[in-house]
């Protein structure tokens, strides 16, 4: 069994910083890939990006690259994804996920085994 649980969301404005956490419990933190996903309303779940068990790999959306960035601290037992440049259509409820065994990049929601509650991000203009 995994616990996760997200952190750092929030209120910014265009064009501002957040940075989200994903403490990880129950299970030794490097034996599963990690995903972020998020969640708009009246829209379905989508991918955002996605970090391999060893932190070599990672996957993220068109739409956020070169604007967020998923990395891991397995010593930590935490994942973490750096947003930056946020704009209006980053609001959502996003989501970190866990894939248990020695993965690498994962961006189907279905592929994943445990998911935590989410954090509201919302980014005014």
């Amino acid at each position: 069994q995994v616990q996760l649980i997200e952190s750092g969301g929030g209120l910014v404005q265009a064009g501002g910083s957040l940075r989200l956490s994903c403490a990880a419990s129950g299970r030794t933190f490097s034996t599963y890939a990690m995903g972020w996903f998020r969640q708009a309303p009246g829209k379905e779940r989508e991918f955002v990006a996605s970090i391999g068990w060893q932190g070599y790999s990672t996957s993220h959306a068109d739409s956020v690259k070169g604007r967020f960035t998923i990395s891991r601290d397995n010593a930590k037992n935490t994942g973490h994804l750096q947003m930056n440049n946020l704009r209006p259509e980053d609001t959502a409820v996003y989501y970190c996920a866990a894939k248990i065994g020695p993965f690498g990049v994962i961006d189907r929601a279905g592929q994943y085994d445990y998911w935590g509650k989410g954090t509201q991000v919302t980014v005014s203009s």
